[in-house]
This record gives C-alpha cells, sequence and structure tokens, in this order.
C-alpha cells in the first residue's frame, strides 16, 4: 500500500513526488509535501471587503451591488445595511440574517459600514 496520498484537488491517486512537492499526473495540481498545520485552519483566515479593511464578527456591512439569490426571485439590493454579520470558512466568508431570510455572501460585495 502506497503512502502518498491522493490528489486533493480532484481525489485520484495517480501521484507522485517530484523534489518537495507532489504532483497528479492526471490533472497536472501540484502540492507541498509537507503541509503546515495552519494551512486549513479558516478561523486564522483574514477576511478583507471590497475596499480592503478586515472585517470581524459582529460588523456591520452594505451590499455594493444587487445580488440575485441562486434558485429564487428573490434580489439583495445595493445598499443594504446588514448588521451582526458572522464569519465562516469557504468560498462565501459571510453569514448573515436579512429580512429575506439567512444568506451566505462573499466578501467582495461587501463594504465595512
Amino acid at each position: 500500500m502506497s503512502t502518498i496520498p491522493a490528489c486533493p484537488q480532484c481525489t485520484l491517486e495517480n501521484t507522485y513526488p517530484d523534489g518537495d512537492n507532489y504532483v497528479c499526473a492526471d490533472c497536472g495540481h501540484e502540492w507541498p509535501m509537507l503541509e503546515t498545520p495552519d494551512a486549513d485552519d479558516s478561523a486564522d483566515a483574514v477576511v478583507k471587503d471590497v475596499n480592503g479593511q478586515v472585517l470581524a464578527d459582529g460588523d456591520a456591512v452594505v451590499l455594493i451591488k444587487d445580488l440575485k439569490v441562486k434558485g429564487s426571485s428573490i434580489t439583495l439590493k445595493m445598499g443594504t445595511k446588514v448588521k451582526s454579520i458572522r464569519l465562516v470558512g469557504g468560498d462565501h466568508e459571510v453569514d448573515c440574517k436579512m429580512d429575506g431570510g439567512s444568506f451566505m455572501l462573499k466578501a467582495c460585495y461587501l463594504k465595512k459600514a
């Protein structure tokens, strides 16, 4: 049994070591052999708004453009103020509650109020 891990991108096991990295022969993805323990820790990740200001739990933000909600006819309007945000991991970094319900938003569409 091989100790070489499967590719984190395509999850196939056709990988090999190359210098200080592992390489996937199928998709070409490369990643370091020695992973840093803080690399996947989303609690230490810094989330910044569209202007580069650091966001924190409990901040108030404003939407900078109209956002259509996928799978719904709801549109979140530009200029809407969202109070008491919560930061989470993933590509949609901000969890919030508005009149229309709970939403996960990307920080690139928000500015700190």
